[in-house]
């Protein structure tokens, strides 16, 4: 009698084990494209990444890159100040969104060319994402908003 409780427990103990490892599983399945590592245009020039790697750069957009072309297409150059990196985008920019200032785009890097597929703009005179100024900082062109 002994025996058969220890053998359910047993069976309870790998069905649950089991369970765990395939629920973590899953989990880190689904999560593998929700993964964005952040990129400064420095980064992407000395080691660029795959094609197929969707990533997040950041920096200032370079003074007169900004260009215009057919329909939606926007094409801009980001900087660091170490690096500039052409970036394409198809859509509607963000209203802040201009030269001289910081933004973070989420995208792919296709044959030396920064395909975004989101724009993200700062959204006052002071505020720059933290990744963009530490990019900056580490260039040693960051330049402090208050003075």
């Amino acid at each position: 009698m002994k025996s058969l409780k220890k053998q359910r427990r047993v069976q309870i103990i790998l069905v649950t084990a089991v369970a765990l490892a395939l629920s973590t599983a899953l989990i880190g399945y689904a999560m593998r494209d929700g993964i964005n590592f952040f990129r400064a245009p420095s980064q992407v020039i000395a080691e660029p990444p795959r094609p197929s790697e969707v990533f997040r750069i950041g920096g200032l957009v370079a003074a007169g890159s900004l260009r215009r072309g057919q329909g939606e297409v926007i094409r801009f150059d980001v900087t660091d100040g170490g690096a500039t990196v052409p970036v394409v985008f198809s859509g509607v920019l963000p209203d802040l969104f201009g030269e001289d200032q910081g933004m973070v785009g989420t995208g792919s890097y296709v044959n030396g060319v920064f395909e975004a597929t989101e724009i993200l703009a700062k959204h006052d005179e002071t505020y720059m994402p933290k990744e963009v100024v530490d990019a900056l900082k580490e260039q040693g062109v960051y330049k402090d908003p208050e003075g």
